[in-house]
């Protein structure tokens, strides 16, 4: 054997063998001290980036509340939660039906009243049933939350993002969410990757966020969106032009695909929800104020006037204060269909004592006055909101509009802007370059823009685009422009959006609209009537004596008159009417009450009560002994909203005195009144008769007061008669169930139970992930009324041709639940941007 080099030594290797026996002893022992001082440090580590993250998000959640809390028209003097009416939504009708199972149950008001959600108006008057906010995101479903331009829905998400910032308790499943609350000019769109789908919101987030926390801020942002505690808060939807609209929604779109936990909630037009419906957003109408409202809004102003601005150095030396109960009477006589808007301006007029006239109108001339930059000609800023309009631009380039304006301003504000002759513009370098270079911004100035942006007309955002304040003002200023110039050819020719029609509505407020009005008449028709219904808006403010107003009564009435067409749709021809403010309408109503058409006898006696023709009240004791139970009921309720000795009286002899029906009718309808009203269902529970103290248990159901419950819940042990009994417990069941009028996602159809029965009984199958189109359309054609109007949410995703073709059927048939349901489908359809052709296309007129 060869001789290797070595030796073995035995000592030595006995010696190293007994050394790693004991440190491989030693080292097994020591694992788990070593893992855990490894799970230690990791969880240092985690607690160390919760720390940073938790701080990151305070700070977040504080910014927003405080930048909530500006976001109203009255910021300048009150904080929101000092001023604020809860924004309510008008429920829609239960939103999924399920075939077989319990009905829903529904107040006489709701089954009354047409649900009309681009006309809430007229479910105000008759306190139509309606879900708060919190209760909305409740069934963890997109929402878009819809209303005419002024009736509080910036401050609706303002309020929202308040609550969630503070993780308010009201908002139950959501109280962990974190608000961002964005406006959709401070978007940087498109976004090219979709991995940079959340940078758009952490570069508008960032514009508020201290410097500390801006390294933290984008993962902060990520984990909160892929953990599926986002609450995306974006409003201005409603402000743009379908293009905008357009951007917009397709960033929804893959913002929901990347992160389909996300809830988002934003505001829309009623006529104009392009690109939402397709995307599952539910529209909600915000509820304008009832007269309760609007008088505790008032109360609320004066109060914090006194307690807040009167004390100030300038309101000492201006006006001579007058006796606020003075002025509370004459704010409250004269408010009658004011957007909460208008009533704030008109508040802040009569207090401040610079209001330039009691039209609102002139409210709001005050108060653009009250913020435009001083000595600014008013030509200059209606030639740039008359220019933002025309160019469908309402988040426009200030480069553009200083072209537009350059002739109003002074030399001084020209040179500011411009560099002196032989000058050179000022070079940027390093770090200011390169951030110029990547917003491509210029820099800013003060000229005229400067003043408007300085003085509160117009918000400029962060990526170099500016905005007016609201688009009330725009219009307002675009609408007196447009009378003074021969643009409005331009305008009416533009795609529909809310921006064109509002300064139209401004500018028949100015101006001769016959020329439009011809066109906007001769271009309505079925099933919308868009344009007819838009122009009924201008109604209010245009001069009485303007030389198209009786054309356009005329096919108001027209309309109102058709019959065979949904409620839902002549309905809105009412509210018209209503909110017209015209001293005729009573007696058109009182005419059409003595016809023998029992569903225009119903809408008529609608309108009577919300325009409280106090004349009409002898005519609507004789409707309630007419045949139609819809008619006699929409009477009962008629008389508790005209609201004089004689109308209480009459509603109370029903009560007392009437069939089963009609006593539940008045009761409910008395719930409309905090004072007679509520007294009368106090005693009624009291009384010996049955079927009073029943109608009673109903109305008090309505009545949303501590006292209310605790009278049901007694009803519900003391009283004698098991039907009493049970009619409390099933009011306050209601009560304490989720209400099935929330917005909640359909289950998929492959899902559903009674379609996957109906399609057995028919020996088919569906597939999942398949939209079950043809299964769906056989349900609509169906026998089964249930069926039928559960088949109708899921078409709604489907709008071809040939299910569009078919929901008019379904609108046509002699159902009247039916036809109801479908206008409704119909109406979110054309909403959503798809043209809808004429009923006389698939041989319906």
């Amino acid at each position: 054997m060869p001789d290797l080099g070595f030796s073995l030594n035995a000592p030595s290797f006995l010696i190293g063998l007994v050394t790693g026996i004991v440190f491989m002893l030693l080292l097994s022992r020591a694992r788990p001290l070593w893992a855990e001082v490894r799970a230690g440090m990791q969880e240092r580590r985690e607690a160390a980036q919760a720390r940073r993250t938790s701080t990151v998000e305070e700070n977040h959640r504080r910014i927003t509340l405080r930048r909530a809390q500006g976001m109203h028209l009255a910021a300048p003097l009150f904080a929101l939660d000092e001023i604020i009416q809860e924004p309510l939504l008008l429920a829609p009708p239960p939103t999924i039906v399920e075939p077989g199972g319990p009905p829903p149950f529904e107040d006489l008001i709701s089954q009354t009243v047409p649900y009309l959600p681009a006309w809430p108006e007229l479910a105000a008057v008759y306190r139509a049933p309606t879900i708060t906010l919190p209760e909305a995101i409740s069934g963890n479903n997109n929402i878009v939350i819809i209303g005419q331009p002024g009736v509080g829905k910036t401050v609706a998400l303002a309020y929202l993002a308040s609550l969630a910032a503070n993780r308010s308790e009201k908002l139950g499943e959501h109280q962990e969410s974190v608000p961002f609350l964005v406006h959709v000019a401070d978007l940087k769109l498109p976004v090219s990757n979709e991995r940079d789908v959340l940078n758009p919101i952490i570069d508008a987030a960032a514009e508020h966020t201290a410097v500390l926390d801006l390294p933290r801020l984008g993962g902060f942002i990520q984990n909160t969106f892929k953990g599926g505690h986002a609450l995306l808060l974006v409003d201005g939807y409603d402000e743009l032009s379908p293009e905008g609209q357009q951007t917009i929604s397709d960033y929804f779109k893959l913002l929901l695909h990347t992160h389909p936990n996300a809830l988002i909630v934003t505001t829309g037009a009623p006529e104009y929800l392009d690109g939402l419906i397709g995307l599952h957003f539910a529209p909600l109408a915000l509820m304008t104020w009832s007269a309760q409202q609007s008088a505790r809004f008032i109360e609320q102003w004066g109060q914090l006037w006194n307690q807040y601005v009167a004390v100030e150095a300038w309101a000492q030396s201006g006006p001579q204060q007058v006796d606020p109960v003075l002025l509370n009477s004459w704010l409250s006589i004269d408010n009658v269909n004011l957007t909460p808007l208008e009533l704030t301006l008109k508040a802040w007029g009569a207090y401040a004592g610079d209001a330039l006239g009691p039209h609102v109108l002139e409210a709001i001339a005050t108060h653009i006055r009250r913020i435009a930059p001083v000595n600014t000609p008013l030509a200059a800023l209606e030639t740039l909101a008359m220019q933002v309009d025309l160019s469908q631009q309402p988040v426009f380039d200030p480069r553009k509009a200083r072209e537009w304006v350059k002739s109003f301003e002074t030399l001084e504000e020209q040179e500011s802007e411009t560099p002196a002759e032989g000058e050179k513009p000022a070079e940027d370098t390093g770090p200011a370059k390169a951030a110029r270079r990547d917003k491509n911004v210029t820099a800013p100035s003060m000229g005229l823009l400067g003043k408007m942006a300085s003085s509160g007309l117009l918000i400029t955002s962060p990526n170099n685009r500016m905005r007016f304040t609201h688009p009330v003002f725009k219009g307002f200023l675009a609408g007196r422009g447009l009378s003074n110039y021969n643009a409005t050819d331009a305008l009416l020719n533009q795609p529909d959006w809310s921006g064109k029609y509002l300064a139209m509505r401004y500018y028949a407020a100015h101006g001769d609209a016959s020329k439009i009005m011809q066109n906007l008449i001769e271009w309505s028709r079925l099933p919308m009537h868009r344009p007819l219904l838009s122009a009924a808006r201008w109604l209010r403010d245009a001069p009485k004596n303007a030389p198209w107003r009786g054309k356009l009564f005329g096919a108001l009435a027209s309309l109102l008159q058709t019959d065979g067409l949904p409620l839902n749709l002549r309905g809105q021809a009412i509210a018209a009417f209503v909110i017209s403010n015209d001293s005729s309408v009573g007696a058109l109503f009182r005419q059409f009450l003595s016809t023998l058409t029992f569903e225009l006898v119903q809408l008529a006696a609608l309108g009577s009560g919300a325009v409280r023709d106090s004349k009409a009240v002898p005519l609507l004791e004789q409707v309630m002994g007419c045949p139609s139970i819809s008619a006699r009921r929409a009477a009962c309720m008629a008389l508790v909203a005209i609201g004089t000795n004689d109308a209480l009286e009459s509603a109370a002899h029903t009560l007392l005195n009437a069939d089963e029906d009609l006593r539940r009718a008045a009761a409910e309808a008395l719930a409309n009144d905090p004072g007679e009203g509520h007294a009368m269902l106090r005693d009624g529970v009291t009384l010996q008769d049955i079927l009073l103290r029943r109608a009673a248990v109903y109305g008090l159901g309505r009545v949303n007061e501590p006292w209310a419950v605790e009278i049901l819940k007694k009803v519900q042990i003391d009283d004698d008669q098991w039907i009493v009994r049970n009619s409390a417990g099933e009011v306050l069941d209601l009560k304490a169930i989720m209400n099935p009028r929330i917005p909640r996602q359909l289950k998929a159809p492959s899902e559903a139970p009674w379609l996957i029965e109906f399609a057995g009984k028919q020996g088919v199958g569906i597939s999942p992930g398949s939209p079950a189109t043809d299964i769906l359309l056989l349900a609509l054609k169906g026998d089964d009324p249930e069926v039928r109007l559960a088949s109708l949410p899921y078409l709604r995703n489907t709008p071809t041709e040939g299910v569009i073709a078919q929901i008019y059927s379904a609108m046509y048939r002699d159902d009247p639940e039916l036809r109801e349901a479908a206008y409704n489908v119909l109406w979110e359809i054309g909403a959503s941007g798809i043209k809808l052709s004429h009923p006389s296309q698939y041989g319906f007129s």
